[in-house]
């Protein structure tokens, strides 16, 4: 059985809004991908523990009671539960089944949303894959699709690599001109399409548009996350990839109005 199932989501909501110090009702509603997606946007993500029964951590961790089944917020070496929104009285000798750690993704840098930014970025290139693992295909012109993505491409058709149907943040994949060309300062030349983004920006910083509406060329679109490259990303492509990319990889973002995006578009925040 997963960790996390309906029974016991609402409490793991509870603990991680407890941890953060902010109101439950803040956090999304519609299931586990979607709190983990909301926490990547702040810089944060739920580790899970190999062996929880034996962790051991001075400081707040989420903890799945074996007595309950639902999550508590434990705390110290050993450890005890110090919030339970069950309100279970018992704090001390609870076993765990399972056991989460909130950590950041970037410990030197305070994510969250994005600045929001007046400079306005150029459509430097557009590629598509119509099949997960795929070489990337450059295209002058693309038909965007509210909540899917480009037309002929593997995420449009909800068959890419990492498309998760109770997912946000993969219609729309974009990457920095920048931040190749700072890779290949380094010695690790990739050509534009094989970044495996959907398109290629010039001119503006994408981290800015996280958490924000911004529209490319005709289409309207928001940000969701970074999209940080991966072990996937570096055999497909070359070795250095994924630690050159550590942090300026791009942005995922959902589309929110059909239209076409070409070759040259303009692309601007909108809030």
């Amino acid at each position: 059985m997963s960790m996390v199932d309906n029974r016991n989501l609402q409490s793991l909501k509870a603990c991680v809004a407890n941890i953060l110090g902010v109101y439950a009702s803040e956090l999304p509603g519609d299931g586990f991908t979607a709190l983990n997606q909301w926490l990547a946007v702040r810089n944060l993500g739920l580790v899970p523990v190999a062996s929880p029964e034996s962790f051991k951590w001075p400081g707040r961790f989420l903890g799945l009671r074996h007595d309950t089944a639902t999550w508590a917020v434990f705390f110290g070496v050993p450890p005890g539960v110090v919030y339970d929104p069950e309100g279970e009285p018992d704090g001390t000798g609870v076993s765990v089944d399972g056991a989460f750690v909130l950590a950041e993704h970037n410990p030197r840098e305070a994510i969250g949303r994005g600045s929001g930014t007046n400079k306005i970025g150029t459509v430097e290139v557009l590629a598509i894959a119509a099949e997960a693992e795929e070489t990337m295909k450059v295209v002058s012109t693309a038909q965007a699709l509210e909540s899917r993505g480009l037309v002929g491409d593997r995420y449009e058709r909800g068959a890419g690599t990492f498309s998760d149907p109770d997912g946000r943040g993969y219609d729309l994949t974009l990457v920095e001109a920048e931040a190749l060309e700072g890779l290949a300062a380094e010695g690790i030349e990739l050509e534009p399409a094989q970044a495996r983004r959907n398109i290629v920006v010039r001119g503006i910083a994408l981290d800015d548009l996280a958490g924000r509406r911004f529209r490319v060329g005709e289409v309207e679109c928001y940000g969701q996350r970074r999209c940080e490259p991966c072990a996937h990303l570096e055999r497909l492509t070359k070795p250095g990839v994924l630690r050159g990319l550590v942090h300026r990889g791009g942005l995922r973002a959902d589309v929110i109005s059909d239209g076409v995006i070409q070759t040259g578009d303009q692309i601007e925040a909108l809030s």
